[in-house]
């Protein structure tokens, strides 16, 4: 496989490392852009650097690229806002880039409806600046990421990307589906291909202290009690890491039998359980039996997701590998590691 030179925004994100790191693995060359917020723990964000090979110092500062110190990796980092359109014209005209992938957001669901500027300038002004920083370098690929979120409490089970999703129920979704459409717009007026992947409940090693997976095992491993919202009456269809990794390597690394410039993709395991089963699946690795807060609906939260990735397996061959139950062992066995 010829290397390339591949520019992943979101890089100290969860997803956003795990594809780095793959990346660099193979041969390629990333140029990685975060802005390390403090949305949730920033030594869990430098520490992912860290084993990318930069270092947390260099990682704290502002408007100095950083290269790795592994030899085996081609791998430049630089904390930046992808609000800031002249910060991100610099890092796209100074590299030769020969496809994006775009990860970085303002992402927790629930924080949308109270701080709901930082999302619009993140997830639509900053997507605005990617879109049209691929087309003033006539980057011919954008894959980016899009949502499960933005199917509401949809009823046409499971979700496919043919379904209207035009009800969205928090800020973050509605963001989601406003960067489909502009993607849309500017594939249809640039030639630029736009790959819209729809993320479903993604979980593994080093993911998101805000996620269910992250709250559910601290909590049982503390004594404290789990906030199980809607009284357990949800379904996620959880897809680990692994998978979801695999799914935008395929996207960004090789061609769809689809040949049309715009696509959207759902990306989730198929399988969807409950969230009291989930539980019992962590209180089953941990050991520990959880202590239940039942508490009721919170805003902006969908009742379930379930995946169709037909149109997924049918262009890029694409099928997730990996059980929740395994998938749950691996995490903690990460926790546990990290956490001492």
């Amino acid at each position: 496989m010829k290397t390339k030179t591949i520019l992943v925004t979101g890089a100290a994100g969860f997803i956003g490392f795990h594809l780095c790191k793959r990346l660099l693995e193979q041969g390629h060359s990333v140029i990685g852009l975060d802005n390390i917020n403090n949305h949730y723990d920033i030594n869990l964000k430098c520490d992912r650097l860290k084993i990318l090979g930069i270092k947390t110092e260099e990682a704290s500062q502002w408007n100095s690229p950083s290269k790795s110190n592994l030899v085996n990796f081609s791998f430049t980092f630089i904390r930046m806002h992808i609000e800031d359109l002249n910060a991100l014209q610099n890092s796209f005209k100074n590299y030769k880039i020969d496809s994006v992938c775009h990860l970085a957001a303002q992402v927790f669901v629930r924080s949308s409806s109270k701080s709901p500027k930082a999302y619009l300038d993140s997830n639509i002004a900053g997507f605005l600046n990617i879109l049209d920083c691929c087309r003033e370098n006539k980057i011919p690929r954008l894959v980016y990421a899009s949502s499960s979120s933005i199917y509401g409490n949809s009823t046409e089970i499971p979700f496919l990307e043919s379904s209207k999703a035009d009800k969205p129920l928090s800020l973050y979704a509605a963001s989601k589906k406003t960067n489909e459409l502009m993607a849309h717009t500017y594939s249809h007026l640039y030639g630029i291909e736009t790959i819209g992947l729809r993320f479903f409940t993604v979980y593994g090693p080093w993911g998101r202290p805000d996620m269910a997976l992250f709250l559910f095992t601290e909590a049982v491993l503390k004594g404290k009690p789990v906030n199980i919202f809607n009284f357990g009456d949800h379904t996620r269809d959880f897809t680990y890491i692994d998978d979801i990794i695999e799914g935008i390597e395929r996207t960004l690394l090789t061609s769809s039998n689809d040949k049309k410039l715009y696509k959207i993709y759902n990306i989730g395991s198929t399988n969807p359980v409950s969230l009291l089963d989930f539980l019992q699946h962590i209180e089953s690795i941990v050991g520990l039996k959880a202590k239940r807060n039942m508490t009721s609906l919170q805003a902006g939260d969908v009742y379930q997701t379930y995946a169709s990735i037909e149109k997924f397996k049918s262009d890029y061959g694409f099928q997730p590998k990996t059980p929740l139950k395994t998938g749950i062992a691996v995490f903690f066995k990460w926790y546990k590691s990290y956490y001492k």
